[in-house]
């Protein structure tokens, strides 16, 4: 796991190696992803009885989860790790995960009266800190074969064929996912960002054409509404369930999901496009994106569970205002303020745990594991 930092250009024999510097555009890009994630969560409600909503929704959810996974692959080495992100892999994945599973059980033993603490079934936002580190996991072995994004690519059309990978470990959305994680890596690995200047190249007809993109997908999402959900779109972007709980029991089910990876792949590029590529003054909280992550859906829940958000009049007052409420959430979540006092949940130390607690001690800062680096 690898700080949000690019490496330095590559130098003249005998000059000395310019420092790596960390680029703007990455913590633009996982701060506006996770603002999309908070939002999908916030009017998740309201696409039940508003035809509107429902369009907004799928507008991004086609691809705001494969835009986070692509993050985390460029972010990502599939280099044997070191005992240094080994311990980083226990400390930011799996604590996070035990700990924050624990007060979910917690919460809905209060809220609900029940509560059942069950690892391999994550709650609610969880399954992504599963999916980071099953993707860790897999990538070496990945990275070892010839054409890794061919055998990426077949590992996630393919898990859609097996009824019985489910939700458990979030295996199945982790399997779905895992050809944008691997995409993000191999887009590092063979330095494509920078030999084709991906982030500085940025025309005005690119622009327009991104917008173009986006815009069109909006309004395919608002025309056909009523297709998508007749054949539940909403689900196909999950990439959780099987091709036959979705209705999709034909061999060529798995084509649709390429023809919706190849959409997430465009929706992607032409979110990115759009992205400022200087420092904002909200640019350095794409740093702190798993504090958002972790801490948003408990500021969601009463409002989710107590049925306020359903059937709320009109449509164009309440959906704005939802939008506003889940953007300042994304902001107040990242806030110095709050990081300080959620730290001991969110960035576990725990020193007395390891034989060698220098390995978690020696260093001022640790690796956020969508790959950003935290001070």
């Amino acid at each position: 796991m690898s700080s949000a930092q690019e490496p330095a250009p590559p130098t003249t024999t005998g000059s000395i190696p310019r420092a790596r510097r960390r680029v703007p555009f990455w913590d633009n890009a996982r701060f506006a992803c996770i603002v999309l994630v908070v939002l999908g969560h916030g009017i998740q409600r309201l696409i039940y009885d508003s035809d509107i909503s429902y369009a907004f929704y799928l507008s991004f959810y086609a691809f705001h989860m494969p835009a986070f996974a692509i993050i985390s692959g460029y972010f990502s080495k599939a280099s044997p790790p070191t005992k240094k992100q080994m311990v980083r892999v226990l400390t930011d994945i799996l604590l996070p995960y035990l700990i924050f599973e624990l007060l979910w059980s917690v919460t809905k033993w209060l809220v609900e009266g029940q509560g059942s603490p069950n690892i391999t079934q994550p709650s609610w936002t969880l399954w992504f800190l599963l999916a980071l580190g099953i993707f860790r996991l897999v990538l070496p072995y990945l990275a070892l074969l010839r054409w890794p994004l061919l055998w990426a690519m077949a590992i996630s059309v393919g898990v859609g064929y097996i009824a019985n990978v489910d939700s458990t470990f979030s295996l199945s959305r982790t399997l779905g996912l895992l050809f944008f994680f691997t995409l993000g890596w191999w887009l590092r690995e063979h330095d494509i960002v920078r030999r084709f200047q991906l982030i500085d190249y940025r025309p005005w007809w690119l622009r327009v054409t991104a917008l173009a993109v986006l815009a069109f997908w909006a309004f395919a999402c608002w025309f056909w509404l009523d297709v998508w959900k007749t054949i539940d779109l909403r689900h196909w972007f999950f990439y959780e369930d099987s091709y036959a709980d979705l209705g999709g029991e034909q061999w060529w089910a798995g084509g649709f999901r390429i023809v919706l990876m190849g959409l997430a792949l465009l929706l992607s590029a032409a979110f990115f496009v759009l992205l400022p590529r200087r420092n904002t003054w909200w640019t350095h909280l794409g740093q702190y994106t798993m504090y958002v992550y972790l801490l948003h859906s408990f500021v969601l829940y009463p409002f989710r569970e107590s049925g306020v958000l359903r059937s709320l009049d009109p449509t164009w007052l309440w959906l704005p205002v939802i939008t506003v409420v889940s953007v300042a959430i994304a902001f107040l979540l990242s806030s110095k303020p709050v990081r300080t006092v959620f730290r001991p949940l969110v960035e576990p130390r725990p020193a007395w745990l390891f034989r060698e607690p220098e390995l978690i001690t020696a260093e001022g800062h640790r690796n956020d594991p969508t790959g950003s680096r935290r001070s």
